[in-house]
């Protein structure tokens, strides 16, 4: 059939609906998740154009007021905007404070002292301070205490709305973490429900999900059952027999695993996953930085034997360093980056074998340790490609349909990086079950 075309109106409450959709399941699945106020760089032409609205805005303020006589309009709408945040971040219970608030900004009154010239901005604005202090975080405290040694009016209505945004993104943030039990809850209903929504209105949004389970059929089809080499190494995931059709869940359990693979400068990334790609890219990018560090001490331990390697403190400082040298690698770097760690791994197995009373490792033994782990940067390196199998088949079981496994036995070779990949198997894990139910 022709494809859907939809209104304006029909796509703006799409996207409205995927952002509520996004915003939930960021929610749910980031506990620091948080909204912060938008910090924009401090030579930007939007923030060179905010700070001269801004300067205007306050200075026609100052102007009416010093004006004779005073003009209390824009002083009153502000009044009137202070008066209507603070009733925001009232909860239900808060009587006696809104009653305070209502008697402190009573409009009506306002409007009638500046008609007969008597309106006291400076003093009205004073006089919320004991209320916004009532209200505010124990954080913002001493923002509170400061407004109180302002005597301009106009630099006190101003700070007064600065200090006010900050405490409705506390509340705001208090409001989620209030929330984010009964999200955790009713998470998964509600996203099938937005989800299936959503597809209604745009049936043929899926193409890159489908291409994606497709590649990740044909690899469970090809791999045959309980082979050492396949990825998916929950075997009970896979095919019968070769020739037998992949179920669904070896089909997406294997699909999962793919996108530690993932390439985003050859393929679209799949649609259902989209809000969640941020975090598998970066699992990506950790286990590829996992995979480089393991094969440098497998290299580095197969040249220099267990007596070094057994040496105390010796595997966490050739780890350590290798990290830090791998940290935020650009992968057209990697090469180069490894040269610099095979320095680094030279001079720690010299200063160790020192402290243990061992001769030094000769010149070509030295050059031939160097050039290793250099050629760690080709994919296609026989020991990178060994560790990076072994650490996508211990992910793999990360992703079972029954949920977030915690394997005890790490395959041979990854007993240096077993905290780190614990840990990443469980974020891995945990995200992917939630998008699996």
């Amino acid at each position: 059939s022709p494809p859907q075309m939809l209104s304006t109106n029909e796509l703006l409450e799409a996207a409205h609906e995927v952002s509520k959709l996004t915003l939930a399941h960021e929610i749910v699945l980031n506990r620091d998740f948080k909204v912060q106020a938008v910090t924009l760089a401090p030579n930007s032409l939007e923030n060179r154009v905010k700070e001269t609205l801004h300067r205007a805005f306050w200075d026609r303020l100052k102007e009416q007021l010093s004006a004779t006589p005073p003009d209390y309009t824009q002083a009153i709408q502000l009044l009137q905007e202070i008066k209507e945040a603070l009733l925001v971040l009232l909860l239900p219970r808060h009587t006696r404070l809104r009653s305070q608030i209502e008697a402190a900004l009573d409009l009506e009154l306002i409007r009638q002292e500046a008609a007969h010239g008597a309106l006291d901005v400076g003093s009205v604005a004073a006089r919320v301070l004991g209320t916004m202090a009532t209200l505010c975080a124990p954080a913002r405290d001493e923002d509170v205490r400061a407004l109180r040694s302002l005597t301009d009016p106009v630099q006190l209505l101003r700070e007064i709305f600065r200090v006010l945004d900050l405490m409705k993104m506390d509340m705001l943030n208090f409001t989620i973490q209030s929330l984010r039990p009964h999200l955790q809850e009713h998470s998964i209903q509600y996203e099938r429900k937005k989800f299936q929504e959503l597809l209604d209105k745009l049936p043929s949004s899926l193409d890159h999900t489908t291409a994606w389970l497709r590649e990740a059929a044909a690899d469970v089809s090809a791999c045959p059952p309980a082979a050492p080499a396949c990825p998916a190494a929950d075997v009970s995931l896979l095919p019968a027999s070769r020739g037998a059709a992949p179920s669904p869940a070896a089909v997406l359990s294997r699909a999962y695993v793919n996108l530690l693979r993932w390439e985003p400068a050859h393929k679209e990334y799949p649609e259902t996953l989209f809000m969640d790609r941020a975090r598998l890219q970066q699992v990506r990018s950790q286990v590829n930085q996992l995979v480089l560090i393991a094969a440098v001490l497998l290299v580095t331990s197969g040249m220099c034997g267990s007596t070094l390697f057994g040496s105390p403190g010796f595997v966490a400082r050739l780890k350590r360093v290798t990290k830090v040298l791998l940290e935020g690698l650009s992968w057209t770097r990697c090469e180069e980056a490894l040269q610099d760690v095979g320095d680094q791994v030279l001079q720690e197995v010299g200063r160790t074998l020192s402290q243990l009373g061992h001769p030094h490792l000769s010149k070509d033994k030295c050059a031939s340790l160097k050039g290793q782990i250099r050629s760690i940067a080709d994919e296609d390196n026989a020991v990178r490609r060994v560790v990076e199998q072994r650490i996508h088949s211990f992910l793999s079981l990360f992703v079972s349909p029954n949920g977030p496994n915690s394997p005890k036995d790490l395959p041979k070779g990854l007993d240096a990086i077993q905290e780190e990949l614990l840990a990443l198997g469980r974020r891995f894990g945990s995200v992917i079950h939630h998008n699996r139910q």
